[in-house]
Parts: C-alpha cells; sequence; structure tokens
C-alpha cells in the first residue's frame, strides 16, 4: 500500500508541476519582449492591471487560462486566447473582470477569443455578477474574420449580451486602456459607464488608415479618437485619467459605492478545513486510469471536517450521493465511486460505471437538493452507463434519462470537477459542459472522451482497416500495427484535459488542493442570482 501510494504520489507531483510550468509560460502572454514594450509606452500589461485592480491579499479565480493552447499555430499562436477573464474581488464586491491582453498580437480577436469572453460574459449573467472590461484591443484579427463575424457565437454576440446584462441590472464598467477599434468600440460605450487613458487609449469605429482610403480625410489617431476628443468634444467617454493607475483607482471608488444585491440564500456556516490531510490526495488517486480507489477517501480530504453524510448509502453504490460543507457552503456531493462493490443480489459492479439504481438514486439525491436549495457539486471519474442485455432489460435508458432530466432542470446552481475519465453519456450525467455548469474544472489527470483511448483506437483502426479491404487494399500486421499507434496518439491527444481546456470544455485545470478555492468562489458567485423553482419536467418518480 506505501509502496502504491508513493507512485501515485510521485506521478500526481510531476503532472502538477507540468501545469504549473505551463501555467507560468501562459503568463507571459506574447513573451517577455512585448511585455517591455507595454511597459516603454507606460502601460501595465493585462495580468498587472487584474492584479491591481483586485482587492490586496486576495484570490483571482482565473476562467479559460489555457484558451486556444496549441491552436493558431500558423500565426505564432494566441496564449490565453489574447485575454485575461475571471472571478475577483474590486472593494470587497465580487465581480467577473475581462483583460485584453495586448502582448498578443496587439490584443486581436481570435474565435477562441470570442468564445472566452461570451463564457466571461455568461458567468456575469448567470450569477448577476458585476463585469469589468479592461480595453485594449486591436479588433478582429483579419485572416480569421469569416471564424468570428457574422454567426451567433461569434464577436457580434458580445454586443447583445452587453443589451442584456444592461437590462437584467447587472453593473457593466468599462476602462479604454489601448485601442479599441470598429466593431468593438460598442463594448465599453454600452457599458453603464466608460473611462479612458489619456494619450494611450482610443476609440473609434475606423482608424486613420481606414478613414483615409474611405473618405479621403487625413487624421490622427488622437484627434480622431483620444481622450481629449472623446470627453472634451463627443461626450463618448466620462472620464479621461493620465496612467492605467489613476483609471483603475477610479474603478475601485466606483466599485466602493455600489449597493448590495438580492442574495439567493445558500447556507454558509463557519468553515472549517477537513480533518484528514489534503496533500494524501496526491497518493490515494491512481495516475493509471484502469486501478481502482475509494472516492470517499478523496472525498474526505475535500470537504469541512472530513465529515460527508451520504443519502441512500447502500443503495446504487457505483454513485455516492450526499450533504457536506466545503469553505463553509452547504453542498450536494454526486460522485463516481471507483471501486467494485457488490450488490445486495450478490452481483459485482464494475467501479465508475452508472448502473440503473445508481442513476435512480442520483435523480432522487439532485430533486432534494433543489428543494433544500443546495448548490450541486458533481466529481467525475466516469467510464459511462451499463450496457448489456442484462442492463437494457433492466431500463437503464429510463433511469438513465431521469438522471439526465433531473440534472438538466436543476435550478440551484451546479460545479462540476473532473477527476479523472469523463467518458460517453456519464459526461452528460455528471453536468458537462453541455449542462450549464456554473464553473467546470479538471484536475491534470482527467480525460475526456467518447470513450477510453484503447477502444476508441481499436474501433477507429478496425473501420480503417475494413475501409482498406473494401478498397482491394491488403494490410500487413506490421502496417496495421503502425496505423494503430498513430491512431492510438491522435486520440490521445484528444484525451488531454490541455486539449480540453484549450477549446473552453473546461474552465481550467487546477491542482487538486486548489479544488476547495474554486468550488467556495464558485458558490460565492451564485450566491449573488436568486434561483428559480425547480421543475421536474417530464421526471418520473
Amino acid at each position: 500500500m506505501d509502496l502504491e501510494f508513493n507512485k501515485n504520489e510521485d506521478s500526481f507531483k510531476q503532472y502538477c508541476y507540468q501545469l504549473a510550468t505551463k501555467l507560468k509560460k501562459v503568463h507571459l502572454g506574447g513573451g517577455e519582449k512585448k511585455i517591455a514594450k507595454q511597459h516603454d509606452k507606460g502601460k501595465l500589461t493585462a495580468r498587472e492591471r487584474v492584479a491591481y485592480l483586485i482587492d490586496e491579499n486576495s484570490d483571482f479565480l482565473e476562467i479559460g487560462a489555457f484558451a486556444g493552447e496549441g491552436m493558431y499555430t500558423e500565426y505564432g499562436g494566441c496564449p490565453s486566447g489574447g485575454v485575461v477573464t475571471g472571478l475577483g474581488h474590486v472593494q470587497g464586491r465580487q465581480c467577473v473582470i475581462v483583460a485584453n491582453d495586448a502582448t498578443v498580437k496587439a490584443g486581436a480577436w481570435f474565435p477562441i477569443t470570442a468564445k472566452k469572453n461570451l463564457r466571461a460574459q455568461e458567468v456575469a449573467m448567470e450569477n448577476r455578477l458585476p463585469i469589468i472590461y479592461l480595453v485594449d484591443s486591436a479588433g478582429v484579427f483579419l485572416p480569421l474574420q469569416n471564424e468570428i463575424f457574422p454567426d451567433k457565437e461569434h464577436f457580434g454576440r458580445q454586443f447583445r449580451n452587453n443589451a442584456k446584462m444592461s437590462s437584467m441590472g447587472i453593473v457593466q464598467i468599462a476602462a479604454i486602456m489601448g485601442s479599441c477599434v470598429a466593431g468593438g468600440a460598442y463594448l465599453p460605450i454600452m457599458s453603464d459607464e466608460a473611462m479612458i487613458v489619456d494619450k494611450t487609449g482610443s476609440i473609434f469605429l475606423a482608424g486613420p488608415y481606414l478613414v483615409r482610403a474611405a473618405i479621403g480625410e487625413q487624421v490622427d489617431a488622437e484627434t480622431l479618437g483620444g481622450a481629449e476628443t472623446h470627453c472634451e468634444i463627443s461626450g463618448v467617454t466620462d472620464n479621461k485619467f493620465d496612467s492605467d493607475e489613476s483609471c483603475l483607482d477610479y474603478i475601485k471608488s466606483l466599485f466602493d459605492k455600489i449597493g448590495a444585491s438580492e442574495k439567493a440564500g445558500f447556507n454558509r456556516a463557519e468553515p472549517h478545513p477537513p480533518q484528514k490531510n489534503e496533500n494524501e490526495i496526491y497518493g490515494l488517486f491512481p495516475t493509471d486510469r484502469v486501478k481502482p480507489y475509494d472516492m470517499l477517501e478523496i472525498i474526505s480530504r475535500l470537504v469541512d471536517d472530513s465529515r460527508f453524510e451520504q443519502y441512500k448509502e447502500g443503495y446504487g453504490q457505483s454513485l455516492l450521493c450526499g450533504t457536506a460543507r466545503i469553505d463553509g457552503w452547504a453542498v450536494g456531493i454526486v460522485a463516481n465511486q471507483r471501486i467494485m462493490v457488490k450488490s445486495k443480489k450478490g452481483e459485482m459492479r464494475m467501479g465508475g460505471v452508472i448502473y440503473s439504481d445508481s442513476a435512480d438514486k442520483a435523480a432522487r439525491f439532485i430533486m432534494n437538493c433543489n428543494q433544500r436549495k443546495i448548490p450541486l457539486l458533481f466529481l467525475h471519474d466516469v467510464s459511462g452507463f451499463m450496457v448489456g442485455s442484462k442492463a437494457e432489460h433492466g431500463g437503464i435508458i429510463k433511469d438513465g434519462a431521469k438522471m439526465v432530466n433531473a440534472m438538466a432542470n436543476s435550478t440551484v446552481p451546479k460545479f462540476t470537477i473532473i477527476l479523472g475519465n469523463s467518458y460517453g453519456a456519464g459526461n452528460y450525467a455528471m453536468c458537462g459542459k453541455a449542462y450549464d455548469p456554473r464553473l467546470i474544472y479538471a484536475w491534470p489527470t482527467a480525460q475526456m472522451a467518447v470513450m477510453s483511448g484503447k477502444a476508441a483506437a481499436n474501433t477507429l483502426l478496425q473501420i480503417k482497416v475494413a475501409s482498406l479491404k473494401g478498397q482491394g487494399k491488403e494490410i500487413s500486421k506490421e502496417e496495421e500495427a503502425a496505423l494503430l499507434r498513430k491512431i492510438t496518439d491522435k486520440y490521445n491527444e484528444e484525451l488531454s484535459p490541455y486539449y480540453a481546456a484549450a477549446r473552453l470544455w473546461v474552465d481550467g485545470i487546477i491542482d487538486p488542493l486548489e479544488s476547495r478555492k474554486v468550488i467556495s468562489l464558485g458558490i460565492e458567485a451564485a450566491n449573488h442570482a436568486p434561483i428559480e423553482k425547480f421543475n421536474v419536467g417530464i421526471l418520473q418518480t
């Protein structure tokens, strides 16, 4: 046991070291030379602006740090999607912050930038949180304009969201701290208050070159759309400031005077750390994805006082359901159990698989949490639903539908952390991204796909070989083995949590020891938005 624990611990800490190394690189944005150029202009970088703005010694929960990872390589990449987004506290008030990173292609919008901005606005809208835009962007990245301009989830959707948030009474504050061009000019001006930094901030629908090409007028950027123009002539912006810092100080003064919001009323008691050592998660969680482990041991290192009160403990044991507290907040937990268990009928149940009784139990538990206004936390390590004639005859589809329906219709906020596997319909039932978790994060050991890499690779190989034979081509054992390696490598790359995080299928990748903080900050955010009455829809009890 000690040897196995030590092997797990060493392996998991390697994963966490890789995570920290990747984050350090991502935080440099466009690189040290580009950062130096920002400083030479008297400007702070996006991350420096965020750090200056948020309360001292407070946490900033970044959303989408790995957005764009490994993408757009033909254009030099797009670290963090060219924008920094997340949850922070300003003058004690929790809010969403969006800061364009001008060190990445002058803050230009790639397709993933639009997706990330819309995700930040979604977080603000779902949780009724104020949002701050720190604008410094050259506008749409023209080589990819066809992937960002006209569709529903493209660039223009953010302005629609501006209008919707205004109607919802969500405070929006914008600071123009660099370029703000073309359609992007609408974002700050559709906010409640817009300020601009003198000499470095500018805002116009068309820059000097386009104005000259379009109407023949020769005009410099300051005259066209600088701070003096828009604060003293057009009235487009409300106030001008002589530095990034003074502009950010003004935002702090605004937040110091915002009134209190209506609360959802989630229960919170005095926080307590887990009684069991959180660091032991590294040794208890196997990085070999086929090895069993007891999820109860993981939960006991995530919850306050290591106290977890189970619901229907002896029934549907492949899913653990129960209530606990995390940083004082009451939560209902639905987690995949990874050990083999024996049912009362004497059947051995595989760990990580959802059976009919487990799905039925989870559906009822989710209903109870909605009745009692308890936020839900889903902990993924799921291979999928049970298959085979016995499962089908037992109504696995019907019971799985019950669980999905209850989860989808849940009105209390849902949070998801993917620890290990998240395969197939199991991802859906356990509140994957498609089911609107308020936040969804992954451990560095997470894997997301329709099925495991080995199963998928063998399936894809059979299809490929059959296709070749259908064309009258024979394939040798050596060629078949080489083809399997190629398919396996590609599929394993797509299983990676970094692949998922790059595409914003998850909000980020975290060290397990950050899990409590993520959940606590998420519930704090959700507590700003009153919830609707739960309606079970077609769920049959």
